[in-house]
């Protein structure tokens, strides 16, 4: 190497190290607020859920049951989900080829969005690779295309809604959580102008329910859109899966119903269910539409299969229900700190990160459960907690071995 070239290696390296000073500074940041992100190294067991399996720093394999999965009904392994899978992987391959404007559509995709428009009784639907990009680019894009629109957002939205309605660049107004006297305030305020509320049925993280209805009132009243997140409830709530909507009777007065394949339905991707000319215009002008791979087939036969399977049998969503009031139950009776809700989240509180983590830490190595700390920014600081989301497939024995552990840290931690 000659002397300009050793110059320039060692000139690059240093200017190399200033940058990575601000990702070191950054990341220490987190460290000292304790709320550095560290992921368990989990693979579930199939056929077993909730059982899994837990590689430790060592190497050595611990069996654990899971606690905190979002595949709230274990669709993901169910027989005909995964015979669906594997049956268009076989026939199709693994991937979809590109995005749908380069490599066309798929036949499963494209029977999935008929059975997702089915689902919520509206004229269309449109899939995207996640329930976050269905969010950040459909609320964004909606919010674009409605000249001078107003966007009122509840509080407590998701963080791909807040990204959605900051990249549609339309003036936004927040909304109290679930306060519809401040709503109507807000809406009220925007006077002719067009407008679009955007608001969660579930908020998944207190699991509390938003009144559908009565924001839908609110929006007939002002001229408003309404746009709707089900992600929490859809394969859940109602007598086919379609959501709080579908359950409250409220479905068909929404204007747009977004959702995901991720949770209720075990599989992957998001989606949003409106008219047939809101779709289109989506599809026509979404960014995170046009530009992205499409969903694979065998994922898009796998979650069409989950939808269908849901849409007739109400056992999973029965025993769902079932098990998240006796885990409730449990957890009160033993003196935890179980916030109310009336869903099936389960959060506990703790209030402090460093013990949120210790929690979480004693409850995987000592006792074989996996429950995942939520801190801060997912929720206030002050607030942070143990989100506890039983299934079907959690036992009255998985529930007792469960109480017994969370005593048996609350206590050791002194979390009394």
């Amino acid at each position: 190497m000659s002397s300009d070239e050793t110059f320039a290696t060692a000139e690059n390296n240093c200017v190399a190290k200033i940058y990575e000073r601000h990702f070191h500074e950054s990341l220490e940041r987190l460290h000292g607020e304790r709320r550095y992100r560290v992921f368990a190294d989990i693979e579930r067991i199939s056929g077993r859920f909730p059982a899994a399996r837990w590689r430790r720093s060592d190497g050595t394999i611990t069996e654990i049951t899971v606690w905190c999965s979002n595949d709230y009904l274990g669709m993901g392994q169910h027989p005909e989900v995964v015979s669906a899978l594997t049956a268009t992987a076989l026939r199709c391959g693994a991937g979809a080829g590109g995005t749908r404007n380069i490599a066309g559509n798929n036949s499963p995709l494209v029977d999935l969005e008929a059975e997702l428009a089915d689902l919520h009784d509206k004229e269309a639907s449109l899939v995207f690779t996640s329930g976050y990009v269905s969010n950040q680019t459909g609320i964004s894009t909606i919010g674009k295309l409605i000249p001078d629109c107003v966007v009122l957002s509840d509080a407590l939205n998701h963080n791909s809604i807040i990204e959605g309605v900051r990249q549609s660049s339309c003036e936004k107004r927040i909304f109290r959580h679930n306060d519809l006297d401040h709503l109507e305030a807000l809406l009220r305020e925007a006077g002719d102008r067009p407008k679009l509320v955007v608001f969660e049925s579930i908020y998944s993280m207190d699991g509390d329910v938003a009144p559908i209805g009565a924001i839908c009132d609110l929006a007939d009243r002002y001229g408003a859109m309404t746009y709707l997140d089900e992600v929490h409830a859809v394969g859940l709530y109602g007598a086919r899966g379609g959501g709080i909507s579908e359950r409250d009777g409220v479905m068909n007065r929404v204007s747009v119903i977004e959702g995901t394949l991720a949770k209720g339905f075990g599989c992957i991707g998001g989606y949003i269910s409106a008219s047939r000319l809101i779709c289109d215009a989506v599809r026509c002008f979404a960014p995170g539409f046009i530009f992205t791979t499409a969903l694979p087939p065998p994922i898009a036969a796998a979650a069409r299969a989950s939808v269908r399977y849901l849409k007739h049998s109400s056992a999973e969503r029965e025993a769902h229900q079932r098990q998240a009031a006796a885990t409730k139950r449990a957890l009160r009776a033993a003196g935890l700190p179980v916030l109310p809700t009336e869903t099936h989240i389960v959060p506990v509180v703790v209030g402090d990160a460093e013990l949120c983590k210790a929690a979480a830490d004693r409850l995987l190595e000592r006792h074989a459960i996996y429950i995942q700390p939520i801190n801060y920014p997912t929720v206030p600081r002050g607030t942070e907690r143990l989100r506890i989301t039983p299934s079907p497939y959690h036992e009255d024995s998985h529930i007792e071995q469960l109480t017994a552990a969370l005593a048996e840290t609350w206590d050791t931690l002194s979390l009394a």
